[in-house]
């Protein structure tokens, strides 16, 4: 078992920035591929990054390109989200998930956290 507790969520203005963390407990944190996945009310959850078990390798959504960016320190059991230039449509609540393989599908990362909420008023 894996457990995901993320923090850094809150409200920010349109345009400023937020830095998500995701920290982990229960298993080697190399062994898992990590990303971030959101969920804005009304809508389904939808991928925003992911990384690589070493950190070598990232893969981001087109709609963050360019503003939100992946790094990890597995030494500390981390993950982190940094937003920047955030949008009102950025407004979702935020998980970080844990899995085996490197891909965007949800369903294919077996442990999740609890989810932070980021709102951006405009």
């Amino acid at each position: 078992q894996v457990q995901l507790v993320e923090s850094g969520g809150g409200l920010v203005q349109a345009g400023g920035s937020l830095r998500l963390s995701c920290t982990a407990s229960g298993r080697t944190f190399s062994d898992y591929v990590m990303a971030w996945f959101r969920q804005a009310p009304g809508k389904e959850r939808e991928f925003v990054l992911m990384i690589s078990w070493s950190g070598s390798g990232t893969n981001t959504a087109d709609s963050v390109k360019g503003r939100f960016t992946i790094s990890r320190e597995n030494a500390k059991n981390t993950v982190y989200l940094q937003m920047n230039s955030l949008k009102p449509e950025d407004t979702a609540v935020y998980y970080c998930a844990a899995g085996g393989r490197f891909t965007r599908e949800s369903r294919e990362y077996e442990y999740w956290g609890q989810g932070t909420q980021v709102t951006v008023s405009s």
